[in-house]
């Protein structure tokens, strides 16, 4: 996903891989899915889901 798609780096599905040593979207797409979404067919990306970590902890407490 990409900035068109939009901010991946605020998503909850966006995180860090040690295998790969990369950024990946973890969302578990099907092979459908996954190829409307690369088509650019979208604006925005339909399962963008802000994650707040502030918000996670405050949960916590």
């Amino acid at each position: 996903m990409d900035q068109g798609l939009g901010n991946c780096r605020d998503c909850l599905y966006f995180d860090y891989d040690d295998q790969s040593d990369e950024e990946i979207c973890t969302l578990d797409l099907d092979e459908d899915e996954m190829e409307r979404l690369a088509s650019g067919r979208y604006k925005t990306c339909p399962y963008y889901r802000f994650y707040d970590e502030y918000k996670l902890v405050q949960k916590q407490n």
